[in-house]
């Protein structure tokens, strides 16, 4: 079991597919345990309940549902991904990003 596990949120799962190899370069490189995966919004409630997720980044295209998300993340701390680093897939950035949230 990750020491930490990332889930990134778009609307089909597969935008962040890039992004989620980038980080997990990251996490390599640094020794670091971390689990990162995305989903696509339904699959939410179910990861949310079977999964010890501990912050839940979005990607920009879905920040009009992050009201919606964060009710269904039961109290998991969670960000929009910064637009930049996701347009860049700065995968470096964004771990950084998930890491202050480990700390909330």
């Amino acid at each position: 079991m990750a020491e930490r596990t990332i889930m990134l949120v778009c609307n089909a799962g597969m935008s962040t597919s890039i992004l989620v190899t980038n980080m997990k370069k990251v996490a390599t490189r640094d020794n670091k345990d971390y689990e990162i995966f995305a989903v696509s919004t339904s699959k939410v409630p179910e990861m949310v309940a079977n999964k010890n997720i501990d912050a839940i980044l979005l990607g920009p295209q879905i920040r009009y549902m992050e009201s919606k998300i964060k009710e269904q993340a039961k109290g998991i701390p969670l960000e929009v991904i910064n637009m930049t680093d996701y347009g860049t897939m700065n995968g470096e950035n964004v771990i950084t990003q998930a890491e202050r949230l480990f700390n909330r």
